[in-house]
């Protein structure tokens, strides 16, 4: 489809030259043959690049007419692409750190001052995706680090996005942070998580990095497992589910504790109704206090560093404190 609405004028501009002057072929110098024009959008603004594209004049030359673009173009965005790296990462980071869904996305960047379609956030994410799995799947660079760096701890875990979907399955090593594989299984049977954990023996022996320890939750498939593909490596509960099996009464008591407290600003609601007749300062200061309190009550926080209870107290505790220092304030005014 095209474009309905006209693109906005770019807001800065710049000019990029190829650093090679020469062919690397023939030696001959290399003449200015066009200039280029590309818009990219940045989270700074609207760029327009002017590259200056050389090419080779020599006509025994096998890069004659070859065109050499600017080394630095790569470094501004994807080959034919309206938007910066920085824009990708930023989709990405939103998409898959914060879960956030497109349309939110898309309003967030349209706060920004950027100018673009809801459809183009569905396709930045998924180019973020494919830049991601390219370097997931990059094996030589994989390779490398693992070799340098001698041997691995690798860490097994489950990820089930829904009751009753498939299960990803990821190891990766715990040093480099590196994926060595992501599986889906349907069930995790001890033979599954088996043959999961051959595969990246299998992987690990062809490079001739070691296992120097496994970490994994407490279920039992997975401890089978790893204890009949790694026999001699010694194995390690994740302190993470350590830590929040240990801490599972401490939380349960603390989210009950919530309760009581819940109950004593019940009366949020009317207030602000009564607050929409009349816009004053007071009644806008009044209502954001009323928005910071059950913005309070909807966050139950995660377990097991971010206690729900204690969240809510403390912040009412700082709503609490903000209303008296304004009436302090108040107070000082009138005498």
């Amino acid at each position: 489809m095209a474009r309905r609405n006209p693109r906005p004028e770019a807001t800065h501009k710049m000019t990029f030259t190829p650093l090679k002057e020469q062919c690397e072929q023939c030696g001959q110098p290399l003449w200015v043959a066009h200039h280029s024009h590309r818009t990219v959008t940045t989270l700074s603004g609207l760029w327009k690049l002017t590259l200056v594209v050389r090419q080779c004049i020599e006509p025994t030359c096998p890069r004659y007419h070859h065109p050499y673009r600017p080394e630095e173009e790569g470094g501004w965005a994807l080959p034919h692409g309206e938007f910066g790296w920085e824009v990708i990462a930023l989709i990405g980071q939103w998409r898959f750190r914060e879960q956030r869904s497109v349309p939110e996305m898309h309003q967030m960047l349209l706060t920004r001052g950027m100018s673009l379609a809801e459809r183009s956030v569905t396709y930045l994410m998924q180019r973020s995706e494919e830049l991601v799995a390219l370097r997931i799947t990059d094996h030589q660079r994989i390779t490398a680090r693992l070799q340098k760096q001698g041997h691995v701890i690798l860490a097994l875990d489950g990820l089930q996005p829904d009751v009753g979907h498939e299960v990803l399955w990821v190891l990766r090593d715990c040093l480099s942070e590196e994926i060595l594989l992501a599986r889906p299984l349907l069930s995790q049977t001890q033979g599954d998580l088996t043959a999961l954990l051959k595969a990246v023996k299998e992987l690990l022996k062809e490079l001739a990095v070691p296992v120097k320890g496994v970490i994994s939750d407490g279920e039992e498939p997975i401890r089978s497992a790893v204890a009949f593909v790694f026999p001699e490596v010694p194995p390690q509960l994740c302190q993470f589910h350590y830590l929040k099996d240990a801490i599972a009464p401490l939380y349960e008591a603390d989210r009950h504790a919530k309760t009581p407290l819940k109950k004593h600003l019940r009366g949020v609601r009317p207030i602000e109704r009564a607050l929409e007749e009349r816009s004053t300062p007071e009644n806008e200061a009044i209502r954001g206090s009323c928005l910071a309190v059950r913005a309070s009550l909807t966050d139950d926080g995660r377990s097991p560093l971010q206690p729900s209870g204690l969240k809510l107290s403390d912040r009412i505790t700082q709503v609490s404190t903000s209303i008296a220092r304004v009436e302090e304030k108040k107070d000082c005014h009138l005498l």
